[in-house]
């Protein structure tokens, strides 16, 4: 995907940090300003990313150079790995985010990827989803308070809505939406021109997420990965788990493990969008939701399974 890269405006006050193509890690992040008051939607996956995210910032918005609050939408790395850099920010998560945080620690992932070349085709995947950042020096801060459900803020005299839709994308998705403005950050709840991946699930809970969307009336949606989309993109990934529910749910009753039904289903409406190995971990999850087993897929089983999905058969 081509799109612009780095800070754009996109309301009074309002800003998205862009990384394109938004495949596995190039997440996006955004900054609320209201005279001397910022707040910091998300860090970014290594250091060396988020301080260039926050020198771009301070550049364009001299009262970010002391970010007093800070917002991670959810438990992935490429979402809050940077925290360590917003030094002084007070830093805010559902109760589920910051549970889910320590449990994929920087460490881990920089052990993997230095494993990586010795794993065979999981190895191979993974240096092609990860390779490119760089895991070192990174300790993990902490939501130092945390929310169940919804929180209201204020950002100066601006007002600020965290909404909590997880379980979906992880265990504790949460939104930050600004009312006046029409505008919301939504994290990972939304994959622009891409495919989503449900780690946590079930998908019906991610319909339910669209659906809330939808009614906030919102008129522009900073994603989590993905150029800048609008209501339409909402209704689009609604209607792909409607499709992928109706699907998998066929090919569950007939027998099909979860890498044959991905191997299966026509795509044709989403053929542009990207990352389309993460079919296998969706109907996984539809799978696991049809079972009533609320044990989302192992990740590392996940992994196998894109890895086996993005071989050309």
């Amino acid at each position: 995907m081509s799109y612009p890269a780095g800070l754009q405006e996109v309301g009074e006050g309002l800003y998205a940090y862009m990384q394109p193509g938004g495949s596995w890690g190039w997440s996006n992040a955004g900054l609320i300003a209201d005279g001397e008051a910022t707040l910091l939607v998300d860090t970014l996956y290594d250091l060396a990313l988020t301080e260039r995210m926050l020198k771009s910032m301070r550049d364009a918005v001299p009262a970010a150079a002391a970010i007093d609050t800070l917002v991670n939408t959810h438990a992935n790395g490429d979402h809050c790995y940077g925290n360590q850099l917003v030094g002084g920010a007070r830093i805010v998560a559902s109760e589920r985010t910051a549970a889910e945080m320590p449990e994929v620690p920087p460490a881990a992932m920089a052990a993997l990827v230095e494993q990586a070349p010795q794993m065979g085709e999981l190895g191979e995947f993974f240096l092609r989803c990860f390779g490119a950042f760089d895991f070192s020096g990174i300790e993990l801060a902490l939501p130092q308070e945390t929310f169940s459900g919804e929180l209201s803020m204020t950002v100066g005299d601006r007002a600020v809505e965290l909404i909590e839709v997880g379980p979906a994308h992880t265990r504790g998705d949460t939104l930050v939406h600004v009312p006046a403005a029409g505008v919301l950050f939504s994290g990972d709840i939304l994959f622009s021109e891409a495919h989503p991946i449900v780690w946590a699930g079930p998908v019906s809970n991610w319909i339910a997420a669209c659906e809330r969307i939808l009614a906030l009336e919102v008129e522009v949606i900073v994603p989590g990965h993905g150029p800048l989309a609008g209501p339409a993109a909402v209704r689009e990934l609604k209607a792909y788990f409607e499709y992928l529910y109706d699907e998998a749910r066929a090919r569950h009753d007939e027998g099909m493990t979860a890498l044959e039904a991905a191997r299966s289903i026509s795509l044709e409406r989403w053929a542009d969008w990207g990352d389309s190995e993460r079919l296998v971990v969706n109907i996984a999850n539809i799978y696991s939701e049809l079972d009533g087993d609320p044990e989302p897929l192992n990740p590392v089983v996940g992994f196998e399974q894109m890895a086996a999905l993005s071989k050309p058969r």
